[in-house]
């Protein structure tokens, strides 16, 4: 096994976001490494060799044959030859059809296409610093694994709730009893408060003024312009990837659950698109974030950048936005298992 760590890019284009935990096999990987190896050292071995001895390397020559030959495409050219992202990506490519092909099942399909949206596996990138709350204890790490492998969790049994919990333990991210679901909410709603307050943007909580008429009122409001003349008002929604309800969505359209939430989310807040600008922050629990989500966090690490210069403030917020759904998802699992099974006798 081997972990492509030689050509560093942004972690929403890296491997893990398709390759599940960024983990490769030698004989895919290789040949992407050294022809991309080879052609980015070209000019400096013609530079150290003299003019009358030209660079004739059979290897070379043999692998990028190969190459050609398993992708019936052409080889890169110019600039790109030494990039090995470039060289790799048909290998992902055919890669990813033969696993689509191989999954019938809707639930399978569902978890691969969340695997790979963007940010979807930021938590792999995240340092386990618990400063910045970012530390995931071994089980959460382990339950995360097991969840975007689809390996198994436990043993089948009996949720409080009645339901019969397979080995993958996936019902507990959509079970109603599930604990820490207004948790989760709360903790996520915060996360984004903090950022926008830090960003020098001033925000409160559940505005007090901006009710529905059902008498539930957003997540939070910013207390100056964000754009266009406009305060932005938010309300966060997590939805399970997997849940029975939503796997015709989510086997077909990437993100379909959380798009779904999301505009579920604007047709109740319709009201306040005249005085502010309405932002559903709809997230799942396999990973997918809607887009209008994604463009407004991405801005607010934008702006963050713009007041500490740290150029990964993006990054950093989406880290800990995906550890905090790991982390609760954990917490989920492990309620749908027998009280008795925490040791109490």
């Amino acid at each position: 096994m081997y972990t492509d760590l030689s050509d560093p890019v942004d972690p929403s284009q890296s491997p893990s976001q398709e390759w599940r935990l960024g983990v490769r096999r030698v004989t895919s990987l290789a040949p992407s490494a050294f022809l991309a190896s080879a052609a980015g050292t070209r000019d400096l071995q013609d530079k150290i060799l003299a003019k009358d001895h030209p660079l004739k390397d059979s290897a070379v020559d043999l692998v990028l044959a190969c190459w050609m030959s398993r992708h019936n495409s052409a080889s890169p050219e110019g600039p790109d030859a030494a990039i090995q992202r470039v060289w790799d990506r048909p290998s992902i490519d055919a890669d990813i059809t033969m696993l689509e092909i191989s999954m019938p099942e809707r639930h399978h399909r569902a978890r691969l296409l969340a695997l790979s949206a963007p940010h979807s596996g930021d938590w792999l990138h995240a340092l386990p610093l618990s400063a910045c709350g970012l530390r995931m204890d071994d089980e959460t790490v382990r339950v995360a694994v097991g969840l975007r492998l689809g390996a198994k969790l436990c043993e089948p049994h009996q949720c409080p709730c009645g339901t019969r919990v397979e080995s993958q333990g996936t019902h507990g991210l959509s079970c109603r009893r599930s604990a820490g679901r207004t948790t989760r909410h709360h903790t996520i709603n915060d996360l984004i408060y903090r950022a926008l307050n830090r960003a020098g943007i001033p925000a409160i909580k559940e505005p007090a003024g901006l009710i529905r008429s059902d008498g539930k009122r957003p997540d939070g409001l910013t207390l100056i312009p964000w754009s266009g003349g406009r305060c932005v008002t938010w309300d966060v929604t997590v939805t399970d990837t997997l849940a029975e309800s939503y796997l015709q969505v989510t086997s077909t359209v990437q993100g379909g659950a959380a798009e779904g939430a999301a505009e579920r989310k604007e047709l109740k807040y319709q009201q306040l698109a005249n005085s502010y600008k309405f932002v559903p922050l709809a997230f799942e629990t396999f990973g997918p974030i809607n887009s209008k989500g994604l463009s407004f966090i991405s801005e607010l690490g934008r702006r963050l950048t713009n007041i500490t210069g740290e150029s990964r403030e993006a990054a950093f917020l989406y880290q800990r936005l995906s550890v905090a759904i790991q982390r609760f998802n954990c917490i989920s699992f492990r309620g749908c298992l027998p009280q008795n099974s925490f040791g109490d006798k």
